[in-house]
């Protein structure tokens, strides 16, 4: 089930991702039929683009007709294409800890919040938590209007894992936004995924955490992306934020709280080339970042950079092979929830994913995934508490008996272990139901 729908010197060292789909060989000899198939799908979409022009010509004056981009419609008098978008989403996880009342980790996965350490091993009574909810349903809206310049779009999507409710009467959850821009040709301007990452290399789980070790965030941006023959390139200035872990007295387990900048001065820079070609699509991407602290203890400010490197190959029979590999030294809060601070003093740390995507059938197909993460951080007891490293795995089932519904099962691993060797694991199932519209 798609989640998304269908991530002194201060050092952070990440490495990530493998994600693989197979179910057989074959994708070269398949190669010519797809093109065709391509290129008769684009003859087709032209004539359906035709028909729906000379019906806007033609339509009553003050009808609603169809707009130019599949799904959409225009209002009377208006050349903006309007569409609706989004699904429906029910969760049922069983755990076997709890991670609080109405708390978001029973909920998702949430890797910093399992206990560790013998506050980490619960009594008897903490044991076992069931939770029923829909708060990844999704709504979204899109636009497209034509200018002299290019196309105009807008895009607004969000969820309700905003403010959390509680679940005595109303299971109430506020919307959040998720994505929120707007693009004029080549620039986008807004909230969207990072330009570090290509979002089209992650692996397809159930439930809505994901694995450890992603490079996985949304900010808002300034980006221009530049096609070409063989693809593209993009380059972007992303909303800044530092995160450290400062050194001090000893922190007991669980108790680690990085420290957060309040006066960042320069955006994230990043770089990325996009290569499209019969064997698949490859991206490579920088970051630089200026990792800057301002506190009762220090004042200090390096610049950090990243590299991250992805690919998406179709294999044939709807499977694919996807693998990403991250490394850097100040990408730690551009990792899944943050794991990793993005500065230590004189730390390293890497970041390891692999997954294998099976389709059964066409209707039916299943995921493995494996990540671990860690992180090597300067000795003396001073960073107890903090984050050492992380280990998931990830076993799902999904069966899509019509094209816009999907209903899975996940087995969930994770195991969280601090820096001063205390531990604590997560044993979960979760059972979903997605509808899209």
């Amino acid at each position: 089930m798609t989640t998304r729908p269908l991530g002194s010197k201060h050092h952070a060292w990440s490495a990530l991702a493998l994600a693989v789909s197979l179910t057989g060989a074959g994708a070269a000899a398949r190669a010519d039929t797809l093109s065709d198939l391509r290129e008769q799908t684009d003859a087709l979409q032209r004539k359906v683009n035709q028909l729906e022009d000379a019906q806007r010509k033609t339509a009553p004056t003050g009808a609603v007709t169809g707009g130019a981009i599949p799904g959409s419609f225009t209002l009377p008098g208006s050349n903006t294409s309007i569409k609706l978008g989004g699904y429906v989403k029910f969760d049922a996880v069983y755990s076997d800890i709890t991670q609080g009342v109405d708390a978001v980790a029973n909920q998702q996965t949430v890797d910093s919040a399992i206990p560790v350490g013998p506050g980490g091993t619960p009594a008897d009574h903490k044991r076992g938590q069931l939770t029923l909810h829909a708060r990844q349903t999704r709504l979204n809206l899109a636009t497209s209007t034509p200018t002299s310049y290019g196309n105009m779009t807008t895009y607004i999507e969000g969820d309700f894992f905003g403010a959390d409710g509680n679940e005595s009467v109303t299971n109430s959850n506020g919307f959040r936004i998720r994505h929120a821009y707007g693009t004029l040709g080549n620039f986008l301007a807004g909230q969207y995924w990072t330009n570090l990452f290509d979002e089209n290399a992650y692996a397809e789980t159930v439930e809505f955490g994901g694995p450890v070790g992603e490079i996985f965030i949304r900010q808002a941006q300034v980006r221009w992306t530049q096609p070409f023959a063989a693809g593209e390139w993009s380059a972007s200035m992303e909303n800044p934020e530092s995160l450290f872990a400062v050194s001090g007295a000893p922190l007991t387990a669980g108790s680690a709280t990085p420290v957060r900048s309040d006066r960042d001065r320069y955006p994230d820079i990043t770089g990325r080339l996009k290569l499209k070609s019969q064997l698949g699509t490859f991206n490579a991407a920088l970051i630089a970042r200026n990792i800057r602290i301002d506190s009762t203890a220090a004042a200090d400010a390096k610049w950090g950079e990243g590299i991250s490197l992805t690919e998406v190959v179709p294999i044939g029979n709807g499977d694919d092979l996807r693998a990403n590999f991250n490394v850097g030294n100040a990408i730690g809060r551009y990792q899944l929830s943050g794991f990793f601070p993005d500065g230590y003093v004189d730390a390293t740390g890497k970041v390891r994913e692999a997954a294998y995507r099976h389709f059964w059938s066409p209707v039916l197909r299943s995921s493995l995934i494996l990540s671990a993460s860690s992180t090597d951080i300067p000795g003396g007891g001073t960073f107890n508490g903090f984050n050492k490293s992380a280990r998931s795995a990830h076993a799902n089932l999904i069966l899509s008996p019509i094209p816009r519904v999907n209903l899975g099962m996940e087995l969930i691993y994770e195991k969280r272990t601090v820096v001063d060797g205390d531990s604590g694991t997560l044993h979960r199932l979760q059972f979903a139901a997605q509808y899209f519209f």
